[in-house]
């Protein structure tokens, strides 16, 4: 997929760089039976309370149903198309199985209308299949991963990242993640070859305020221009950098380490992601 660039007519137009639909995008309109409206929240709880700001407005949006578990082993599904989804950076490609099911998965680099995939412990080691990490030959580029066998993908979804299956250790496979962490994964989980697509998007500029807007985001202001009741870098006579960056609760914003110090995951990283 290639990104395009815009001639300056007008300031919004100068620094737009978009990525391109003719050619890689094969549909228009989303499978019915596999979309669901999206209700925005603004921010708002359920009870109508502001928990989170600088979200609100925005395109409205129709919920594409990703099958993320790819549980129908050794069913053959054909793709039908390759499909945006506004929820998500990656491109999706819509399954037909022989068996009559629709699905919905992230669509991989190189994955073409026509291609024939297949998941389950018996499928090759192909673009687009899901399969064991026993099953996988080290050195693989894999994306999709689970991290309890049957819970669904949960690791290197968003465009253009990957994982690679460094080796295998027991019962357990290492994994090199798309942070630079090296971890242990079962050998059981299931994980889908290749690189996942529209690796271009983070090409992509906006351009102008406008296009955040259309995605949900509001102008989001900073902690230094508040009344000290408002942030802890607020206040100050004349204009004051704000001391220490620290969030709206307190928090140190550089360098604090937030995970859980005896998180029972700990165990199974090998080598910490790199800073």
């Amino acid at each position: 997929m290639a990104v395009r660039k815009f001639k300056p007519t007008t300031p919004g137009q100068r620094h737009k760089v978009i990525g391109v639909f003719k050619g890689t995008i094969t549909a228009t309109t989303p499978e019915k039976s596999l979309t669901v409206g999206k209700r925005a929240s603004g921010g708002r709880n359920a009870e109508g309370h502001l928990t989170t700001r600088y979200l609100g407005g925005g395109h409205k949006r129709k919920f594409r149903f990703i099958d993320f578990k790819r549980n129908k082993d050794g069913i053959p599904a054909v793709v039908k198309s390759i499909e945006y989804d506004p929820n998500r950076s990656a491109r999706i490609a819509l399954l037909y199985y022989v068996d009559g099911a629709k699905a919905y998965i992230v669509a991989p680099n190189g994955l073409e209308v026509g291609t024939t995939v297949v998941s389950g412990a018996e499928a090759a080691p192909e673009i687009g299949n899901a399969l064991p990490l026993n099953k996988i030959p080290v050195g693989t580029l894999i994306h999709n991963i689970e991290m309890r066998p049957g819970q669904g993908a949960l690791i290197a979804r968003s465009a253009g990242t990957f994982a690679q299956l460094v080796s295998r250790e027991g019962d357990y496979a290492i994994i090199k993640l798309p942070s630079g962490e090296t971890r242990k994964i079962l050998a059981t989980c299931k994980a889908t070859i290749g690189v996942v697509g529209n690796s271009e998007h983070s090409l992509e500029s906006s351009g102008k305020a406008g296009r955040s807007r259309w995605l949900g985001r509001r102008p989001h202001n900073r902690g230094v221009v508040m009344n000290p009741v408002d942030h802890p870098m607020g206040g100050g006579e004349g204009r004051a950098s704000g001391g220490h960056p620290r969030s709206r609760k307190g928090l140190y914003s550089k360098g604090l380490k937030t995970r859980a110090p005896k998180k029972h995951s700990t165990k199974y990283i090998i080598e910490r992601r790199k800073k």
